[in-house]
């Protein structure tokens, strides 16, 4: 496989993902924080960093959210869910520092 193709699997892969993110959104109305930031457009790893931040300045912001169950290869785990309108709440008192991170709370901010 050359670079062109890697590259082009690379971008494709990344925008189904980040899609399928943004429609599950839509359908359901709430998702997990990672979700949402995989629907800002970070990669999964990096999504759940900045979820765990987010998550820490959700009692700052006084947001609740839902309580669910996420699954994940076979395995249920509680999880909490948010609606766009509660991320945005959120997203606005994270302050991030990284670059990516920063275009992503932006993104998080608009959403709702």
């Amino acid at each position: 496989m050359n670079d062109r193709t890697r590259n082009a699997r690379r971008i494709l892969r990344d925008r189904a993902r980040t899609n399928r993110a943004a429609a599950k959104i839509r359908r359901e109305g709430a998702a997990t924080l990672a979700t949402h930031c995989i629907a800002a457009g970070l990669t999964p790893t990096e999504a759940r960093t900045v979820a765990g931040s987010l998550r820490k300045n959700a009692t700052k912001a006084g947001v609740t959210g839902q309580a669910g169950t996420s699954y994940r290869k076979g395995r249920a785990r509680a999880c909490t869910r948010y609606t766009p309108a509660e991320v945005a709440a959120i997203a606005v008192i994270y302050r991030p520092r990284k670059p990516a991170y920063k275009l992503a709370a932006a993104k998080l901010a608009l959403a709702a």
